[in-house]
């Protein structure tokens, strides 16, 4: 049975949209294109650790897995929408949810390129050729069978499947790379699906809207996802090719230092620090981008129990050095920022949407619904200060649930479900630094250090990282405890994966995620 899409088709947001990877005139022909230093080596040299004979590659086999990546965990919003996703019939796949997942005898393999993240600062430290071959990276390890046990194993092995379709769950990566991820699954030959979530997003909260409806679109994402115009030019092309005909203006948050919060990256977020730090990068008074506003303390209504700030005096009236420290006090300061940039606008419409533009940003829906209320009643001088410039309830659109849609749509298009397969067989791994390389340069954690991140050059192909499968080693309690409580249904996929996969065999039990108790 053929179904109808929601979606605009694959690819018509090319015609006049250059997001990442375009780099203006018209488009070569993929398999014409000249081959990046990574694709080079992946495509044309046996002697790299990753090069991929690609020539028997059985890209239509319904029975391979689907790969999924993005540069932390944060991916897993994306990857649980599709676990949870029921709107078919699976006994004849027609529409209507029957309780039973619509992928459930699908398999993913997951990827989190947690050494090299975030992604969304490349872009301000002027590497986005670097993030782009980080990417191209990522699909070389969902198209090959490379992996490594742990990351001090001696020798890696090839017993990881390959794939039949690649969902970028990356924002950044989408908006900076995936016409240049198309061009390589061109150039290679194979003929597999790439889905992204932007167009999913704009598309999704463009639902929002009536078709003569006005209202302000809020895009809280990465700082560098904002940069690419990603969703702005992607959401005003729509807007377009849809027919809607209401004043719809959009306002941009980039959310430096969220991401990075969620997953505890060290020059955002310490749970042992109890004073400011000096390789702290998040919001600061002083910051030249992102400054704390102290006209603005009693709005951003800041929690300052237990460290979720850090100040330098005992009276919080007199910091002369505030730092951001915990994931919630991240959201109320750059909601109060967007909030500002929304009240100081000529005219404004309200807000009404927004789109969460980084897939880190779900885990915190809640807390963004919980501040988004205090604004709608934060009153001075006993005048609703943002209430003229939102709605009481604004939707919070995630991404996620239209790529589901995507992909279900196309595995069903081209014959490409899987008749037989088990969701609880998807596998998970994450990339490390890669201790055997001798020119890493690691922090306290282990991390690599900030300078080495952003500081080394694309077309440097190396093993800078390993990729190894999840475990407690690689991936911090706090995250283990919100994968838990946020996504049970990809957590028990999860659980599952470290505790009976043959790939975790010589994991000693301390290390394996098991099960909150």
């Amino acid at each position: 049975m053929m179904l109808k899409s929601k979606f605009l088709p694959m690819g018509v947001l090319a015609v006049g949209l250059c997001v990442g990877a375009c780099t203006g005139g018209d488009q070569q022909d993929a398999a014409q294109a000249a081959f990046s230093p990574i694709e080079e080596a992946i495509l044309n040299d046996p002697d790299s650790f990753y090069y991929l004979d690609l020539a028997d590659y059985p890209s239509q086999d319904a029975t391979l897995p689907i790969g999924v990546f993005d540069s932390g965990t944060g991916g897993l919003t994306v990857l649980d929408a599709l676990v949870r996703f029921d709107q078919h019939q699976n006994s004849d796949w027609s529409a209507g949810g029957d309780g039973v997942p619509d992928f459930a005898s699908e398999r993913f393999i997951y990827l989190a390129d947690q050494a090299n993240m975030p992604y969304g600062n490349y872009y301000a430290t002027d590497k986005s050729d670097l993030l782009v071959e980080h990417v191209i990276k990522d699909v070389q390890f969902l198209l090959g069978n490379k992996y490594y046990t742990e990351a001090e194993a001696e020798e890696f092995r090839a017993d990881k499947e390959q794939i039949k379709a690649i969902v970028i769950a990356c924002n950044t990566a989408t908006a900076y790379a995936v016409d240049a991820v198309r061009d390589f699954v061109a150039k290679s030959g194979l003929d597999l699906p790439v889905i992204g979530v932007i167009d999913a997003g704009a598309k999704g909260v463009l639902e929002k809207f009536d078709l003569d409806e006005s209202g302000t679109i809020g895009v809280f994402a990465t700082v560098g996802t904002v940069a690419s115009q990603g969703y702005e030019r992607t959401i005003n092309l729509m807007k377009e090719s849809l027919g809607y005909t209401g004043r719809i203006q959009i306002v941009n948050q980039g959310g430096h230092g969220v991401a990075e919060a969620v997953d505890e990256e060290a020059d955002f977020l310490s749970r042992v620090a109890t004073q400011p730090r000096d390789n702290y990068r998040g919001p600061s008074l002083e910051h030249p981008d992102f400054k704390i506003d102290r006209t603005l303390m009693d709005v951003y209504n800041f929690d300052f129990d237990h460290n979720q700030m850090l100040c330098d005096t005992q009276n919080m009236d007199d910091c002369q050095i505030l730092q951001i420290n915990s994931p919630e006090n991240y959201v109320r300061y750059h909601l109060v920022s967007m909030m500002e940039k929304v009240r100081n606008t000529p005219d404004a419409e309200p807000l009404k949407a927004i789109v969460l533009g980084c897939t880190h940003y779900p885990y915190l829906t809640q807390e963004i619904q919980e501040v988004l209320s205090e604004l709608y009643d934060y009153q001075l001088d006993g005048e609703y200060l943002y209430r003229p410039f939102l709605v009481e309830h604004v939707h919070i659109i995630d991404p996620s649930e239209n790529v589901a849609v995507e992909l279900y749509q196309y595995l069903a298009e081209n014959d490409l479900r899987n008749p037989s397969g088990d969701m609880k067989d998807s596998e998970f791994f994450i990339s490390v630094p890669n201790v055997q390389n001798s020119g890493v340069q690691l922090d306290e954690a282990g991390r690599f250090t900030y300078d080495y991140k952003y500081g080394r050059n694309a077309g440097e192909i190396q093993e800078y990282v390993r990729v190894v499968p999840f475990s407690r080693d690689n991936i911090p309690a706090e995250t283990i405890e919100r994968l838990s409580s946020t996504i049970p249904a990809t957590f028990e996929l999860i659980w599952n994966f470290s505790a009976y996969n043959e790939k975790n065999a010589g994991l000693s039990p301390e290390l394996r995620i098991g099960k909150a108790e």
